[in-house]
């Protein structure tokens, strides 16, 4: 390594490096172990093909000078030859062993980027919905990538370049010594002109970068923003083109100015120490020519240790910021094992059993449950804010208890944040109740395995979330085995199938960023199909039919209608006519079951209930289902209706009201969880 490239090697190392002071325990350094210990016969294979380049290194500057005085003295053709060969020899098994130890630190370091991210992309799989409610995403993909490219580094290039570095540089010094301790002690009394300013104009370069990187999250962020559909909708409607370019054009000009200024700084430093180091091998020429023609060295003597000077610096260098490298790599590792360290809140017992099988009953006993903290569930740095928020714990559901037999239908009804949403995410194990319990056919969910809940439970939500991929992947997500024909049929359950025929792609067509390719009506009828090729036994639709206008409404409704056929219903709906038919209505306020009851008798009974739905449609309307609805009580059957009071409520029996085939929706909501 030549001194530019020297240069420009410690300047990138200094600059990039994390310069953190913070202590690291054994533990830390146990675990780092753990991580390393598949790969340790190729990591010992690495260590010592590196040491073997580095004794090559020394070696080939010696012979160099060897063929000089062989010239010198004319020892003959020979020698020279033979010389030659042997530093040929050397050079090809250099490139040799440098193939073979490129290949192991590729293979170690991709192996253990491997094994990172899978551990924390698997853990964080495991982590309750909460954790994703609060943690930035960008923060948390940095995990999977920056900082574990950055653990990797540890061993791919910090440990071998120590352990090369450093026998590199005490063979070195002990042949350049040998040869004469006069030059090499001059050689480096220059070296602190090497390496001051490599760490001062380091320091000063990392500061630009970071200034750098975070006007680029900025502008990331805004791109990120602006560009998606919704964004760019938003830009648009409130004309303010004009005004995000003049923004991204200031954050993009500050970074052009630290671009030149970050040049400016790098160029003045490679070219300073290339001028240090030409002035050191011009000393080691004229001190070591004075030698030589006085006697005291051979010519070939010189010429080696002007090589070795070359295979002086660039180690001392190195080794001078190995310190800040493995600091950097600890930093990295630290900020994977932390979120490793999050412990999920939701954890499957050992002996969890299957839900049970046939028709499926729902239950919640007297179920308390309030939301947890953010120091449960997230992390401050994933958050990007300097310490977490530690309220929460507040309850929010008191003592809701109520049942659905199989095949019957319990509506939820209430004001936007009543806990009507927090009760649907109980039944999946989105969450756990903090008292009480929540049954599938008799079971509590905590003892059941989660491969059969997700099995027996299938939920709409209002937002139909679909990935960036085909309808063919997005439907896959139910059921991987299912065949071209069972897709096609639930299309045509759903009422998309013509629809899907008639793309280009059909079953292959992208439907882009949150599936805004499509309408939200098609949105929701392709995410109850996807719901039909499931074939769950308990459906949870949570405002399936929000934000829909009446023709795509009444689309849904129809798809709906096909999707509770025969199956227990749990629904949530601020549209009350679409619940008229439900076995069970709950009304929830202040997260309590205020009333229950049929349609009817809660109208009859003059409660909450008719007075939501007096708000409703205390003006005519035409209503999606074909019927008129202008205040007075709808069709439905009589049945008692009990007022719970908000400090008791008592489980009571069903209705036993029969399902009329109506089908169910609902309207815009606000999110249920409270921001803890």
């Amino acid at each position: 390594m030549d001194m530019e490239v020297t240069a420009w090697h410690s300047l990138y190392q200094a600059s990039n490096a994390n310069d953190d002071r913070r202590p690291f325990s054994r533990e830390t350094l146990r675990r780092i172990g753990a991580f390393a210990r598949p790969h340790r016969r190729r990591l010992l294979l690495f260590l010592v093909l590196s040491t073997v380049t580095a004794v090559l290194a020394v070696a080939t500057p010696l012979l160099a000078g060897r063929v000089v005085d062989a010239i010198v003295h004319r020892s003959g053709q020979g020698t020279v030859l033979g010389l030659a060969g042997l530093i040929a020899a050397i050079a090809v098994a250099e490139a040799a062993i440098g193939l073979l130890t490129r290949w192991l630190s590729a293979n170690i370091g991709e192996g253990l980027i491997l094994d990172l991210r899978t551990a924390v992309f698997d853990h964080v799989q495991r982590m309750p919905v909460a954790f994703f409610t609060r943690t930035r995403t960008g923060a948390l993909v940095s995990r999977l990538n920056n900082d574990v490219i950055g653990a990797q580094r540890a061993f791919s290039d910090t440990l071998s370049g120590v352990v090369s570095n450093l026998v590199t540089l005490l063979l070195t010094l002990v042949v350049m010594i040998g040869i004469s301790w006069q030059i090499t002690l001059v050689t480096l009394l220059l070296l602190p002109l090497f390496l001051l300013p490599a760490r001062r104009v380091g320091g000063r370069l990392a500061k630009l970068r970071r200034e750098a990187a975070t006007h680029n999250a900025a502008m990331s962020t805004q791109m990120t923003e602006r560009f998606s559909a919704p964004g760019a909708t938003l830009v648009k409607l409130f004309g303010r083109p004009a005004d995000e370019s003049a923004e991204f054009a200031a954050r993009t000009r500050r970074v052009r100015d630290i671009g030149v200024r970050t040049a400016m700084v790098q160029v003045s430093f490679v070219t300073a120490l290339t001028l240090v180091s030409a002035l050191a091998l011009a000393l080691v020429y004229g001190l070591g020519g004075w030698f030589a023609l006085h006697g005291r060295l051979d010519p070939g003597a010189v010429v080696a240790l002007a090589l070795l000077l070359t295979r002086l610096y660039a180690p001392l260098t190195a080794l001078a910021g190995a310190r800040v490298e493995v600091m950097s790599a600890l930093v990295s590792f630290e900020r994977v094992f932390e979120v490793l360290d999050l412990e999920p809140l939701i954890t499957e017992k050992p002996d969890a059993r299957e839900v049970p099988e046939g028709p499926v009953a729902v239950e919640f006993d007297r179920v308390d449950f309030g939301y947890p903290a953010a120091d449960k569930v997230s992390l401050a740095s994933l958050e990007e804010v300097a310490t977490l928020d530690t309220r929460g714990g507040v309850q929010v559901l008191h003592q809701v208890s109520f049942r659905a037999e199989p095949g019957q239908m319990v509506a939820l009804v209430g004001s936007s944040g009543a806990g009507k949403s927090t009760i649907a995410q109980l039944l999946p194990r989105l969450y756990d109740a903090d008292g009480g319990a929540v049954r599938l056919s008799g079971v509590d969910v905590r003892d059941l395995t989660a491969e059969s809940i997700r099995a027996t439970l299938g939920m709409v939500t209002q937002d139909g979330h679909l990935f960036h991929d085909s309808i063919r992947a997005n439907l896959l997500l139910a059921r991987p085995e299912a065949t071209d024909e069972e897709l096609w049929e639930v299309l045509r359950r759903a009422r998309l199938e013509g629809l899907i025929a008639a793309l280009p792609d059909g079953l292959d067509t992208v439907v882009g960023e949150r599936g805004y390719r499509l309408s939200g009506g098609e949105r929701q009828r392709l995410t109850i199909a996807r719901l039909l090729l499931a074939r769950p036994r308990v459906v949870l639709l949570d405002e399936a039919t929000a934000h829909l206008d009446s023709t795509s409404e009444a689309d849904v409704q129809e798809a709906l209608a096909e999707a509770l056929d025969g199956r227990t219903a749990v629904v949530i709906a601020h549209r009350l006519s679409t619940v008229r038919a439900a076995d069970l209505i709950l009304v929830v306020e202040g997260g309590r079951i205020v009333e229950r009851g049929t349609h009817t008798a809660l109208l009859a009974a003059g409660g909450r209930y008719e007075e939501l739905y007096r708000t409703q449609f205390e003006q005519p309307a035409a209503m999606g289902d074909g019927f008129a609805v202008n205040g007075a009580s709808a069709a439905g059957t009589d049945a008692k209706v009990t007022a719970v009071p908000p400090t008791a409520v008592p489980p009571t029996a069903l209705d036993g009201t029969a399902v009329d085939g109506t089908a169910l929706g609902g309207g815009p909501t606000t999110a249920e969880a409270p921001a803890t």
